[in-house]
C-alpha cells in the first residue's frame, strides 16, 4: 500500500511538473501570435488578446533566404553529428582500450586541452590564414567536432563493455576496427544517442562560428540569419525612436523573437521523442554498476 501511494504521490508530481514546463512553451507560441502594440501595454499572455501574424510575415517575407539557411543548419548538423560522434567514439574506444600503449599521453593531452587554449586570435589566424576555412562550411563543422568532455562520457561507458566480449571478437580472427563497427557501436547506443543530441543541439544553435567566418550570405545557418534580422530589427526600431518619424510599437520585435524561438526551436522538439528512450538510459552512465 505504502509503495502504491508513494507511486500515485510522484506520477502527481511529474504530471504537475510537466504541465508547469508546457506553460512556457504556450507563452512563447502566444506572444508570437500577439500585436507588438498589446504585448507592450498588457504584457505577455497565454492566449492572445489581439491576434496577429506580422512576426511571421516578417520572418518568412523572404522564404528563399530561410529555406537556403534552414538547409545549411540541417546538412551542417546532420554532417557535424554524424562525423563528431564517429570521431568522438573512436577516440573514447582508443582511450578505454587498457592495452593502448599510448592511452594516458593522450588523456592528458586532451584534458590539458581543457585547462589552457592558445586564445581568440591564435584561432582565428589559423582557421582562416593557414586552413583557409573562411565562407565554407567546414569552417561551421570542424571547430565542434571534438568535446573532450563527451569523450571522456564516452570512454567511461565504453569501460564497462566486458573484456571477454572485445577477446572472444580477437579470437575468432577480428580486428580492431571490426570490432568497433561490429561490437562496440551496438553495444554504445544510449551514450551514442546521448552524446549525439549533445552535438545535434550545439550545431543547431551555433551562430558564434558563422559570425566569425561566413560573410558569404549563401553559407548563413538559421541561428544566424534571426540574430541578424532581429538586429537590423532593433537598429530600425531605435532610428525611427530617434527621429519619431512612426509609432515604434508598430514594429513587432517582441513577437518576433517569440516566433523567431518557434521556427529555430520546432525541428529539434519533434526529433526529440524520437530519441528520448536513449536520451534517458545515456544520462545514467556509471550511475549503477554491477
Amino acid at each position: 500500500m505504502d509503495r502504491q501511494l508513494f507511486a500515485a504521490i510522484g506520477y502527481a508530481v511529474l504530471a504537475i511538473l510537466a504541465v508547469l514546463c508546457i506553460f512556457p512553451f504556450l507563452l512563447i507560441v502566444s506572444s508570437s501570435l500577439t500585436e507588438e502594440s498589446v504585448i507592450a501595454i498588457e504584457g505577455f499572455k497565454l492566449l492572445p488578446t489581439a491576434f496577429s501574424t506580422d512576426a511571421y510575415s516578417i520572418l518568412f517575407k523572404y522564404p528563399e533566404q530561410m529555406i537556403r539557411a534552414y538547409g545549411v543548419t540541417i546538412t551542417v548538423t546532420m554532417v557535424g553529428t554524424l562525423s563528431g560522434l564517429f570521431l568522438t567514439a573512436m577516440t573514447a574506444y582508443c582511450l578505454s582500450r587498457k592495452d593502448f600503449k599510448w592511452r594516458n599521453p593522450f588523456s592528458f593531452y586532451f584534458f590539458f586541452t581543457t585547462l589552457f587554449n592558445g586564445g581568440l586570435v591564435p584561432w582565428y589566424l589559423l582557421m582562416v590564414n593557414y586552413l583557409h576555412l573562411k565562407d565554407t562550411i567546414l569552417a561551421l563543422i570542424i571547430p565542434m567536432l571534438f568535446n573532450v568532455f563527451y569523450i571522456i562520457v564516452m570512454k567511461s561507458f565504453m569501460s564497462n563493455v566486458p573484456e571477454a566480449i572485445i577477446e572472444s571478437a580477437k579470437i575468432d580472427g577480428a580486428g580492431d576496427f571490426l570490432i568497433f563497427i561490429r561490437l562496440i557501436i551496438p553495444l554504445s547506443k544510449p551514450a551514442l544517442a546521448t552524446i549525439g543530441l549533445f552535438l545535434a543541439l550545439g550545431y543547431w544553435n551555433d551562430w558564434y562560428h558563422a559570425l566569425l567566418f561566413v560573410s558569404d550570405e549563401k553559407l548563413m545557418p538559421l541561428q544566424y540569419y534571426l540574430y541578424k534580422m532581429l538586429g537590423n530589427m532593433d537598429g530600425m526600431r531605435k532610428a525611427m525612436m530617434e527621429s519619431g518619424a512612426v509609432m515604434t510599437t508598430s514594429i513587432p520585435t517582441e513577437s518576433l523573437k517569440m516566433a523567431m524561438t518557434i521556427v529555430a526551436s520546432g525541428p529539434i522538439l519533434i526529433a526529440y521523442p524520437f530519441i528520448q528512450k536513449y536520451f534517458v538510459q545515456g544520462l545514467t552512465i556509471g550511475a549503477v554498476k554491477g
